[in-house]
């Protein structure tokens, strides 16, 4: 069982190297604040205060991740230096009892190179550049359960489900107009333009393990997706000469033989964001906004899928004690031990089924819905409820957050907030200076407070940054006193 916990580990280790980078999403702490020039992201309805023009690259530039799991949970102080949960010494309860049924990880980036917004056709518009990457993973307890447990008494059967890896990496070009179609009603809608660079989606959906005295099983059922341009090279062991003993193992994908060597367009797609804001009443607003409705299209794609056979075990076959029995180099127990991890990592490869083929996938939506309510004997102060569902199969994840909004000054306005998610509870922030000519803000969804020397949040891996330069100039609209479609409170 080492070789197949080691395959395991070793995919845990890879992925978060991968995340502990860098990652962006919108910054939803800034969600009710006027001044705020980035709004229109979270809601394509909402329209900034003035026109305004982004510093390039360092307009909204952000430095996140998200997870309801966390470094202590995987890491362990043991005679001066740090364990693996791995380690014998670690309780194997203590340790499990920090996971959850489903473990999230997750990092978005979303680098806008250009962007700027401006009144005219009636509305408000905006244009952005930009380019955006994400990574997620999907590992349920039960696997984690099987690396630290194995074997435990006469017979141990595991069930993995929705073991998932993805990422993917595009460029954007996105519209969007916003007008007043009522004195209560605001609507906006943003086209964008999406060009892929590389997409990658590795998920098992289905694998059961049973460990016992007299036999070993093993059946896995997944599917791997891979498109990177012309220059992304997935060999097989036939094309790659790698040795292989059963004729059904030549289209095994050859991971160690992976080469990229030129950069490529990988797909095309397009999607929109829709939104709307109602003045219930002139201290309540509601609003709400569906994101990132659309697909893309991947070509020159790679397509695996794991086997369709069971893989059994029922013991050594004859072991070679003596450097001089028959068969020793093929018989001896290290060898045999070799090729039984070998095949049993075979269990859970995947088998190279096409190439340079097409497939269409969705982006995964984004529904937003707010209320804010303005303190009548403060009109400074604004209360907040913001409700996030994404909606991304196995990567889904939903927030609550409840935010205290103040405006003590025309060109300051900050928000501090309290948000419940599939990621657990984090406070978040913001302030944002906005006179005429001129906006700086700095916030974050997700304050950290523990940190590794290596500055990685200790608990759930929950932190990011986010800072933005923009130049505003035109001057603010004038505010239409409406009449209340609900009595006065």
């Amino acid at each position: 069982m080492r070789h197949l916990k080691s395959y395991f580990a070793a995919i845990l280790l890879a992925s978060s190297c991968t995340v502990a980078t860098t990652a962006q999403e919108a910054l939803r702490s800034a969600y009710f604040l006027e001044g705020y020039n980035y709004r229109h992201e979270l809601n394509p309805a909402f329209a900034p205060e003035r026109n305004y023009v982004a510093f390039p690259v360092l307009g909204n530039l952000s430095v996140s991740l998200n997870s309801n799991v966390g470094l202590s949970t995987f890491l362990y102080p043991m005679n001066g230096e740090l364990a693996t949960f791995m380690h014998p010494d670690v309780d194997a309860d203590k340790f499990l009892g920090k996971l959850r049924n489903v473990n999230h990880i997750k990092q978005e980036v979303d680098l806008q190179i250009l962007s700027f917004g401006f009144r005219a056709f009636g509305g408000y518009n905006t244009f952005s550049l930009g380019v955006s990457e994400r990574t997620a993973f999907s590992l349920p307890k039960d696997l984690f359960k099987f690396m630290k447990l194995g074997q435990d008494g006469p017979t141990s059967h595991y069930n993995f489900k929705n073991i998932g890896i993805m990422g993917n990496a595009m460029a954007e070009v996105a519209l969007g107009h916003s007008r007043q179609i009522l004195p209560q009603l605001r609507v906006g809608a943003k086209l964008k333009i999406l060009v892929g660079a590389i997409d990658i989606n590795a998920r098992i959906s289905d694998m059961s393990v049973t460990l016992g005295d007299e036999m070993w099983d093993v059946r896995a059922n997944g599917e791997v997706n891979i498109a990177a341009g012309n220059g992304l090279k997935v060999p097989t062991y036939a094309e790659s000469g790698k040795h292989y003993e059963k004729p059904e193992d030549a289209n095994l994908i050859d991971w160690d033989g992976l080469d990229y060597d030129k950069f490529g367009l990988a797909g095309f797609g397009g999607a929109i964001d829709l939104g709307a804001t109602y003045q219930l009443h002139p201290d309540l607003e509601i609003s709400a906004s569906v994101l990132d409705l659309g697909f893309m299209s991947w070509t020159n794609a790679v397509h695996g899928k794991t086997g369709d056979t069971t893989w059994s075990f029922k013991g050594f076959d004859n072991v070679a004690i003596d450097k001089n029995s028959p068969n020793y180099d093929e018989k001896n127990f290290d060898q045999q031990l070799e090729d039984l991890g070998n095949n049993l990592e075979d269990a859970v490869e995947f088998h190279r089924l096409s190439d340079g083929g097409s497939r269409t996938t969705g982006l995964g939506a984004t529904i937003t819905v707010g209320a804010a309510y303005t303190a009548p004997f403060y009109r400074g102060l604004k209360g907040g409820l913001l409700f996030t569902q994404r909606i991304d199969g196995i990567y889904s994840w939903t927030e609550g957050r409840i935010s205290a909004n103040v405006t003590p000054v025309k060109f300051f306005d900050a928000s501090i907030n309290y948000a419940l998610s599939t990621f657990g509870s984090s406070l978040g922030w913001i302030i944002n200076i906005h006179p005429k000519g001129f906006n700086l803000f700095v916030g974050s969804d997700f304050t950290f407070y523990k940190v590794s020397p290596q500055f990685v949040p200790v608990n759930n891996l929950n932190a990011n940054v986010q800072l933005g330069i923009n130049f505003t100039f035109g001057s603010k609209p004038k505010k239409e006193v409406l009449k209340p479609l609900l009595p006065s409170w």
